[in-house]
């Protein structure tokens, strides 16, 4: 279903609130870090409505963002986008889901990033490649209207930042005419500010971090290899991380987001997470590992003022959603990061 601004403004009047601001917004003209860090979770869209109130427990850690992600699917080689707002897909996947979660949070006092994701069955958005110009001038038609919806439905609900995408390795490269067009035409129906997450190893190769208002990236470079990394051993492999990142800033005059961070709580954690995940089940599930990357991760990054801060991957909404191994999912809930979020977050 598309969602159109009479779905947009309906739903409006059934939820009860809306948004007064008017002109398109413009880019930050330097770097402008915010003296309160973002101190995000990444929510994870659940099946059906919630039970309770899932904001509760994001206070409770301390945060004081939290990421909603309505997801749309492109299959490998089909130049396609489909997001179906009825039905196919989660509740909190859909409009009437996604405007609930931002209205608890901003009820609560809790920031929102909208951050619409391209999911590839069986692949990686990074690969995503056509062979045709015609093929993919059809998959970016699909893309902006899917991404100009989400960006209404943010200015209504006066969300503060908007992800226009997600780790496009393949279509930053070859398209970034593409990319510099969708933003004008976001910031023309969207007043807050704009982020692009790239992947951890090609953030120095996007062309158009001047139009956005910050360098956002997802933080997931592998550190060290050992079974349980050491905290000081993680912290020495982040330094050069580190640097190369300030550096990227002030040329740029840019802050710094990590749009997504974590670690699954496995064995060997401190490395390359996504190869982990495809024998999650098989690993020993290491506690200790996943809290020692987090606090190496916040205690190198929370004092760096051109670091805005970040949203971990992720938070599980009464841990509905899950693909049935929380206890060795990237999810801190109930295990020791927990307690690390809660002392760098100031829960």
């Amino acid at each position: 279903m598309k969602l159109s601004v009479l779905v947009c403004l309906i739903l409006m009047l059934v939820f009860g609130y809306g948004c007064a601001r008017n002109g398109p917004s413009q880019p930050a003209s330097g770097p402008v870090p915010d003296p309160v860090k973002i101190n995000g979770l990444t929510l994870v869209a659940p099946p059906r409505p919630f039970s309770t109130n899932p904001i509760l427990p994001v206070q409770a850690v301390g945060a004081n963002w939290i990421a909603v992600v309505p997801y749309a699917f492109t299959r490998p080689g089909e130049p396609m986008v489909w997001y179906n707002g009825k039905r196919g897909q989660w509740w909190g996947e859909r409009p009437e889901g996604v405007l609930e979660t931002i209205r608890l949070a901003h009820e609560a006092g809790v920031q929102v990033m909208l951050k619409p994701q391209i999911y590839v069955p069986r692949s990686w958005t990074g690969s995503l490649n056509f062979d045709t110009a015609e093929d993919w001038a059809s998959w970016e038609q699909g893309y902006e209207r899917y991404i100009l919806e989400m960006a209404r439905l943010a200015d209504t609900c006066s969300v503060g930042l908007f992800c226009i995408g997600t780790e496009f390795r393949m279509s930053v490269a070859r398209r970034p005419a593409f990319w510099k067009s969708l933003i004008t035409k976001v910031r023309q129906v969207y007043r807050g500010k704009l982020v692009y997450s790239a992947n951890w190893d090609d953030w120095e190769q996007v062309p158009f971090w001047p139009e956005l208002d910050y360098i956002g990236l997802s933080g997931y470079f592998p550190l060290i290899q050992a079974a349980t990394p050491q905290v000081d051993s993680l912290k020495a492999a982040w330094e050069p991380i580190c640097q190369r990142l300030r550096t990227f800033s002030r040329k740029h005059q840019r802050p710094v987001l990590f749009t997504e961070f974590g670690y699954l709580s496995v064995d060997h954690c401190g490395w390359r997470n996504w190869e982990l995940e495809a024998v999650v089940r098989e690993k020993e599930v290491n506690e200790q590992a996943q809290a020692n990357c987090l606090e190496a991760l916040l205690a190198t990054f929370q004092p760096e003022p051109w670091w805005a801060g970040g949203f971990v991957w992720k938070w599980f909404p009464e841990l509905r959603g899950h693909e049935g191994y929380p206890e060795r999912d990237y999810t801190p809930q109930g295990k020791a990061g927990e307690a690390i979020l809660c002392k760098w977050y100031g829960g």
